[in-house]
C-alpha cells in the first residue's frame, strides 16, 4: 500500500490548514493542496488514505471543466509547472493534488442541494415532513428520490465549529435577495447536470455542497466541486429505497469508528490498513467511474 501524504510543507510560504486541505498564499492567487488526511465526526484521523487528495483535486478539475457554461469557477491550473515560485519546485508534494486558483471574496454561506432524502434531511422529514423547514409531501421513505431537488443552505462556520442549517429567507438576509436567488438557481442547475451525467456512469449523487465567491462583481464557483467529500455518491446498482446506501467515500471509516469505544473527541484512533485500503478503493472507483481514467 502506497504512503499517504498527510503533511505538506513548503518552506518560506504562508498557508492555512483545514481538516483536509492546505491553502497557500500565492500573491494574487491561492494554491489549494488536498492532503490525504481524512476526518470523521469532526476529528482528523492520525493516518490518511493514500491518493485521496489526488482523487479530490482531479474530480474537482473534471467538474470545473464540464460546468463552465453554468457558472465560471476559480480553477487556473493543476500543472505544477504553471505554479509560481517556490511552489513549482515541489512536484513531489504537489503533483496531482494541487490547484492554482483565483482569489475571490468568499460568500459566507454553503449551498447544499439534496436530490434524495437521507441524513439530517431524512431525520427532519421523519419528525415534521419538512426539509430545511420546507413542507414535503407525505409518503417518502429513507433514501427516496425527491420529486425535485431541494436547496437547503447553511452557514459557513469557522474551523472547529459546526455549520448551521438556515432557511432560504435567512440566507437572503445574509447575502441579499437577488444574490440568494442567483446562488440557488446556479446550485440546482449544477446539481441537475452533474447528477444526470453521474447516473450514466452508475453513480447516484444524493446531495452535494457548493461554495461560491465573488470576483469583480461576478459569482464564481470555488472550493472543491462534486467530490466524494462534498457529496454523497451511491452506487446505482445496489441502491435501494428504505435503507441507507453505501457511499463512495469514507463510509468504511465511519462504520469502523462506530464499533470502537471512542467518544468521538480528539485524539482520534489510528485506522487499520484494511479500512484504509477499502476507503482508498472506493475513492479511486468514484474517480474512475466518473472520468473513465485511472490515476
Amino acid at each position: 500500500m502506497s504512503q499517504a501524504l498527510t503533511k505538506i510543507e513548503i518552506p518560506n510560504t504562508t498557508s492555512r490548514s483545514g481538516k483536509v486541505r492546505e491553502i497557500f498564499d500565492a500573491g494574487d492567487k491561492l494554491l489549494f493542496v488536498a492532503s490525504d488526511r481524512i476526518s470523521a465526526f469532526d476529528c482528523v484521523m492520525p493516518n490518511g488514505i493514500p491518493q485521496k487528495g489526488e482523487v479530490l483535486t482531479q474530480i474537482s478539475k473534471f467538474w470545473f471543466e464540464r460546468t463552465g457554461e453554468i457558472v465560471k469557477n476559480h480553477m487556473l491550473s493543476v500543472d505544477v509547472a504553471d505554479f509560481p515560485a517556490p511552489f513549482n519546485e515541489y512536484p513531489d508534494q504537489l503533483a496531482g493534488r494541487s490547484m492554482l486558483v483565483k482569489k475571490t471574496e468568499v460568500l459566507p454561506v454553503e449551498c447544499i442541494v439534496r436530490g434524495y432524502l437521507i441524513g439530517s434531511g431524512w431525520k427532519e422529514y421523519q419528525k415534521s415532513e419538512t426539509i430545511g423547514g420546507m413542507p414535503l409531501r407525505s409518503g417518502y421513505k429513507m433514501a427516496d428520490k425527491l420529486d425535485e431537488p431541494i436547496f437547503t443552505p447553511s452557514t459557513k462556520a469557522e474551523q472547529g465549529l459546526h455549520d448551521e442549517n438556515i432557511s432560504f429567507n435567512k440566507m437572503k438576509e445574509i447575502v441579499g435577495e437577488e444574490k440568494a436567488e442567483k446562488l440557488k438557481a446556479i446550485s440546482i442547475a449544477l446539481y441537475k447536470q452533474a447528477a444526470e451525467y453521474a447516473l450514466t456512469k452508475g453513480i447516484i449523487i444524493a446531495d452535494t455542497k457548493f461554495e461560491f465567491g465573488e470576483l469583480d462583481g461576478e459569482i464564481i464557483l470555488i472550493d472543491e466541486a462534486l467530490t466524494p467529500d462534498s457529496s454523497r455518491f451511491w452506487p446505482a446498482d445496489t441502491y435501494e429505497v428504505g435503507c441507507s446506501p453505501m457511499s463512495f467515500d469514507k463510509q468504511f471509516v465511519r462504520d469502523y469508528l462506530e464499533t470502537l469505544d471512542w467518544d468521538k473527541t480528539p485524539p482520534a484512533p489510528a485506522l487499520p490498513d484494511e479500512i484504509l485500503k477499502k476507503s482508498q478503493a472506493k475513492y479511486l472507483e468514484a474517480y474512475e467511474r466518473l472520468t473513465g481514467q485511472t490515476l
